[in-house]
C-alpha cells in the first residue's frame, strides 16, 4: 500500500509541471481527474474486498480462540473424571486451534492496517480530486476572462476604425474635392476670358483693315 502512496504523490507531484508546459491547462487537468476518478473507483472495490476479507480473518481468529477456550474447558472436565488421555487429546487440538488462533490474529491485524491505510488513500484521493477540479473551475474562469480580453483587444485595436477619425477623412476628402472642383471652374473662366479677348482684338484688326480698304477707295485707289 505505501508503494501504491508513492507513486500517486509522484503522479500529484508532476501536474503542476505538466500545466506549466501545456498551453491548454484544463485539458491536463481533465485527464488528471479521468486518472483520479479511475483510480478512486478501482479503490472503492479494493476497500469493499479487504473489508470483507478483514472480517473473514476476524472470524477465523475468534472462532479459533473459542476452540481453544472449549478445548481448555473439557480437559479440566476430563480430569476432573479422571480421563487422563481425553485431557491429554483436548490439550493437544487446543494447542493447534492456538496457532491457528495466532495466525488469524496477525493476518487480521495485517489486513486491518492495510485496510486503514487504503481509506486513508482513498480520502486524500477524493480530497485531490476536489482540490484540482476546483482548480479546474478556476482556470476555466482564467480562460474565458483571457478569450474576452482577446476580443476586447481586436474590438479596440489599430484594425478597427474611430468614428471621429472616419469622418474627419471624410471631410478632408470633401474639402479636396471642393478644392478640385473650384480650380477647374477658375482654369474654365480664365479659358472664357481669354477667348472674349482674343475675339476683341480679331474683331479690332478687321475693324482697322476695312478702314484703310475704305480710304484706298476714297483716294481713288
Amino acid at each position: 500500500m505505501s508503494v501504491i502512496k508513492r507513486v500517486r504523490d509522484m503522479t500529484a507531484a508532476s501536474l503542476n509541471d505538466r500545466l506549466e508546459k501545456s498551453e491548454d491547462p484544463v485539458r491536463v487537468i481533465d485527464q488528471f481527474l479521468w486518472s483520479t476518478h479511475q483510480e478512486i473507483t478501482q479503490s472503492d472495490g479494493l476497500q469493499r474486498q479487504y473489508a470483507t476479507h478483514t472480517e473473514h480473518l476476524k472470524r477465523q481468529w475468534q472462532e479459533a480462540a473459542q476452540w481453544v477456550n472449549k478445548r481448555e474447558q473439557q480437559a479440566v472436565t476430563a480430569l476432573k473424571a479422571g480421563e487422563d488421555n481425553i485431557a491429554r487429546m483436548a490439550l493437544q487440538d487446543k494447542a493447534s486451534h492456538e496457532e491457528q488462533a495466532e495466525r488469524y490474529q496477525q493476518l487480521y491485524e495485517q489486513s486491518k492496517m492495510e485496510l486503514t491505510e487504503l481509506e486513508q488513500l482513498l480520502l486524500e484521493l477524493r480530497s485531490e480530486y476536489r482540490s484540482v477540479y476546483d482548480r479546474r473551475q478556476f482556470y476555466v474562469a482564467r480562460m474565458e476572462s483571457l478569450r474576452l480580453q482577446q476580443r476586447l483587444n481586436a474590438r479596440t485595436g489599430p484594425g478597427n476604425t474611430d468614428p471621429s477619425q472616419m469622418f474627419r477623412k471624410i471631410d478632408d476628402r470633401m474639402t479636396d474635392l471642393e478644392l478640385e472642383t473650384k480650380s477647374l471652374r477658375d482654369l474654365r473662366r480664365m479659358g472664357q476670358e481669354w477667348t472674349y479677348q482674343a475675339g476683341t482684338y480679331v474683331k479690332n484688326a478687321i475693324d482697322q483693315e476695312l478702314e484703310q480698304l475704305k480710304q484706298k477707295l476714297q483716294q481713288g485707289g
